[in-house]
C-alpha cells in the first residue's frame, strides 16, 4: 500500500520526468512539429468551430432584418397614409365651425325665428378603435336602440373615416351629463355644441316661413348645396328654402390638439364663424296671430291680408298648421305618418297651393266682362224671380223668393244668381274667359314661394281639349256665377280684390320686405313690382267698387253682419259648391257630409275711401261665405286699422274703431 503522500510525491516527479522527455523529444523532431503546424491542421478545426458559428449569427440577422423589413413595408407603404394622417390627427385636428344661420323678423322688427344651442353627439371613426363596440355601449347608456346609429356609420370608414359623424342630435342635459361622465370609456364620442333652429311663434306662420330638414345624399351629390355637408340641415320649405341662400353664413374652424382618444387637449387658433343673413318679412306678427286664431276656430281654411298698394303680404294663414320645432328636433315615425297621412294634408299650404271653385265672388268678374262690354250699363235691370228658366230646365237663384227688379250694383250687392245668369249667357265663355285672365286668373301670381298652383279658367277648345266634347250653354250660365270648372287660389283672389281696392293694378305680391346683414346693414329692399292692370275703365271699377260697398253696408247685402262702424269695408262673400246637390232647399247643412258641404269666400279691403288693406277668406266647407269666412276678415280688418289708426289714416279716428 502505498500511502496518500508518497502517491503524491510519485505523481510529481512522474509529470516532471514526462515534461523533460517531450521536450527533448520535442528538441530533436522540431522539424517534424513545425512542419504539421504549418500544414494547417489546427488552423483547419479552429476555421470550422468559428464558421458555423458565423452562419448561425448570419442567419438570426437576416430573420431579423428581413422582420423589421416587412413591418416597414407594412407601415411605411400599405399603411403609411392612414398612420401619417393619424399622427397628423392625433396632433393638430382642423374643427368646422359651423355658421349661425340667418334670422327672420316680421315687418316691425319683431323676431320670429331664432337660434339655439343644440348638442349633437357625433363619433369619429378612426378614434374609435372598435366603433360598433363603442355605439353600442352608447345606445346603452342613452337608452336607444343601437341599431339606427350603426346604420349611419355604415359605408363611412373608407368615405370619411376622420369627419364626425352625427349620431344623434340636440340631447337632453341629462344625457350630456352622462356621456361626459363616461368618455373614458367612448373612444372617439365627442359632444359638439351647433346652433339650431327655433320658431318663436311654435306654429305660427308655418306654412308661410316653412322649415328645415338634414339634407340627403341626394341633394348633396346633385351640386345644388356646394356649402353644405352631410349632417346639416337645409330650408325645405317656404321662406326657409327660397331664402335659403341669404341664411347661409360662412363656416369657421379651430385647429385643436386632440389625443389619440379625439379629446381635446388644448385650441391653437380659432377662425370664427360668420352668420347668416337676417330676412324681414312684410307680415305683421300681431295681425298674423289675429288671423291665425280666428282661422283656427273652423277645420280647414286659408287668410290672407295685402296692402293693395304695394303687394305686400300683410299675413298668411292656412289650417291646420304643423309644428316647425318639431319637424326640426326630430319626429317619431308614427307621429311623421299622422301627419302626412291626415286628410286636411297640413303640411299643404291652401293660400296658395289649394284650388277651389270661387262662387259668388266670381260675379266681379263678370260685372266687369258686362260693362265693359256693354251687355248691361250701371242702370241695366233684370229681373229675379228666384230661378231663370232655360229650355226645361231651372237655374235657381240662392234668394228663394226672388230679388226682383235689379240693377248690376245690386245685383252685386245682393249677389243676385238669375241677374248674373243672363249677363252670363250674353257674354259667352270665351269673353268671361279672357277677362278672367286679365285679372290674374289662372296664371300664377309670382308670390315667392314655391309650387304656387294655376287655377283654371275653362274656354271652349279647352273643354274640347280635355274632354273631347263642345262647351253647352248652360254650363256658360253656371261658369258666371263662379261655379263649373272654375277654380281659383285664395293668393289669386286677394290680389283681385286688391286690383280694385287700389284702382285696377295688379301688383306681384310680396313677402320678403327687405334682407339686412348680421350687423344690421341693409343689403337688399324688395320694390313694388306691377304686373299689369284690370282689363276695367275707372267708371267700370267705380260701379263694382259701390256694389262691394252696399254689400256690406246695406241691409240687403249679403255682408251686412259683418260690417264696420262708420261704413269703412267693403267685400263680396261667395259659397261654392263642391259637389251638385239634389234640388231641395230643406236640406240641412250639418245632414251633409263634411267632405261635400260647400266651400265659404269672403274677400274684403278697407277702409273704403282710401284702402290699405285687402283680405281673402277660404273656409273649406264652411257652408255659407256670410257667417263662416266674413267675420273672420272683419276680424282681420279691424284689428289692421286698430294697429294703424290716425297717423296714417285721420279720417277714420271718429269712427271709434
Amino acid at each position: 500500500m502505498v500511502s496518500k503522500k508518497g502517491y503524491k510525491n510519485w505523481h510529481t516527479t512522474f509529470s516532471a520526468v514526462v515534461a523533460r522527455a517531450t521536450m527533448a523529444k520535442s528538441a530533436t523532431l522540431g522539424t517534424s512539429n513545425l512542419f504539421i503546424m504549418r500544414s494547417g491542421y489546427f488552423n483547419s478545426v479552429d476555421t470550422d468551430w468559428y464558421k458555423k458559428r458565423f452562419y448561425r449569427l448570419l442567419i438570426c440577422i437576416v430573420v431579423g432584418y428581413s422582420i423589421l423589413f416587412v413591418r416597414l413595408y407594412y407601415f411605411q407603404i400599405l399603411k403609411g397614409e392612414d398612420l401619417r394622417r393619424m399622427a397628423e390627427n392625433n396632433y393638430v385636428r382642423l374643427e368646422s365651425l359651423p355658421p349661425s344661420r340667418g334670422l327672420i323678423y316680421d315687418s316691425n322688427g319683431e323676431l320670429l325665428v331664432d337660434n339655439r344651442p343644440s348638442f349633437n353627439i357625433s363619433i369619429i371613426l378612426e378614434d374609435a378603435p372598435n366603433p360598433e363596440q363603442v355605439i353600442k355601449r352608447l345606445a346603452l347608456l342613452l337608452n336607444i336602440p343601437p341599431a339606427p346609429l350603426l346604420k349611419k356609420i355604415q359605408g363611412a370608414r373608407r368615405s370619411q373615416p376622420f369627419k364626425p359623424i352625427i349620431l344623434k342630435s340636440d340631447v337632453r342635459r341629462d344625457e350630456l351629463a352622462v356621456i361626459k361622465t363616461r368618455r373614458f370609456d367612448l373612444p372617439g364620442i365627442i359632444v359638439a355644441v351647433e346652433p339650431q333652429r327655433h320658431y318663436l311663434m311654435e306654429s305660427g306662420a308655418s306654412h308661410l316661413i316653412g322649415y328645415l330638414g338634414e339634407i340627403s345624399q341626394r341633394e348633396l351629390t346633385s351640386g345644388r348645396y356646394p356649402d353644405n355637408k352631410s349632417g346639416d340641415f337645409i330650408g325645405k320649405f317656404g321662406v326657409e328654402k327660397t331664402c335659403g341662400s341669404y341664411f347661409l353664413g360662412k363656416r369657421g374652424g379651430r385647429q385643436i390638439v386632440a389625443d389619440a382618444l379625439g379629446r381635446t387637449t388644448e385650441v391653437l387658433n380659432t377662425v370664427e364663424a360668420t352668420p347668416g343673413k337676417n330676412v324681414y318679412l312684410t307680415i305683421d306678427r300681431r295681425l298674423q296671430k289675429v288671423a291665425e286664431d280666428m282661422l283656427s276656430k273652423k277645420i280647414s281654411g286659408a287668410v290672407l291680408a295685402m296692402d293693395p298698394n304695394n303687394g305686400h303680404i300683410l299675413a298668411i294663414a292656412s289650417s291646420p298648421s304643423f309644428d316647425q320645432n318639431a319637424l326640426v328636433e326630430g319626429m317619431s315615425h308614427s307621429e311623421w305618418k299622422a301627419v302626412v297621412a291626415n286628410p286636411l294634408h297640413p303640411l299643404g299650404n291652401k293660400a296658395i297651393q289649394g284650388q277651389y271653385p270661387p262662387g259668388s265672388v266670381y260675379k266681379i268678374i263678370t260685372a266687369m266682362a258686362a260693362l265693359e262690354e256693354g251687355v248691361v250699363a250701371a242702370d241695366t235691370e233684370h229681373f229675379c224671380q228666384g230661378y231663370y228658366k232655360f229650355r226645361n230646365r231651372r237655374f235657381r237663384c240662392w234668394q228663394e223668393a226672388g230679388h226682383g227688379n235689379l240693377n248690376i250694383r245690386e245685383a252685386l250687392a245682393q249677389s243676385c244668381d238669375v241677374f248674373f245668369y243672363k249677363v252670363g249667357e250674353k257674354l259667352g265663355v270665351d269673353r268671361l274667359a279672357r277677362y278672367a285672365k286679365g285679372c290674374g286668373l289662372g296664371l300664377r301670381t309670382g308670390i315667392r314661394r314655391d309650387n304656387e298652383a294655376m287655377g283654371l279658367v275653362p274656354t271652349m277648345s279647352w273643354k274640347l281639349r280635355r274632354f273631347g266634347s263642345p262647351w253647352q250653354k248652360g254650363e256658360t250660365r253656371v261658369l258666371a256665377i263662379g261655379q263649373g270648372f272654375n277654380l281659383v287660389t285664395p293668393v289669386q283672389m286677394v290680389s283681385l280684390i286688391s286690383a280694385v281696392a287700389n284702382g285696377g293694378i295688379r301688383y306681384r305680391p310680396v313677402i320678403i320686405k327687405e334682407i339686412r346683414d348680421y350687423d344690421g346693414t341693409l343689403l337688399e329692399t324688395t320694390a313694388p313690382e306691377i304686373l299689369g292692370r284690370l282689363p276695367a275703365s275707372k267708371e267700370t271699377l267705380s260701379i263694382i267698387k259701390k256694389g262691394l260697398e252696399d254689400a256690406v253696408n246695406t241691409r240687403s247685402g249679403t255682408g251686412w253682419s259683418v260690417r264696420l262702424p262708420g261704413g269703412v269695408m267693403a267685400g263680396k262673400t261667395g259659397t261654392a259648391q263642391v259637389i251638385k246637390l239634389a234640388e231641395d232647399r230643406d236640406t240641412k247643412e250639418e245632414d251633409i257630409p263634411f267632405r261635400f258641404r260647400d266651400h265659404a269666400w269672403f274677400i274684403a279691403y278697407g277702409p273704403t275711401k282710401k284702402p290699405s288693406i285687402a283680405v281673402a277668406v277660404l273656409v273649406e266647407h264652411g257652408g255659407h261665405g256670410s257667417t263662416a269666412a266674413a267675420p273672420i276678415a272683419r276680424e282681420v280688418i279691424k284689428t289692421y286699422l286698430e294697429l294703424y289708426p290716425e297717423e296714417l289714416y285721420p279720417e277714420n279716428t271718429e269712427l271709434g274703431i
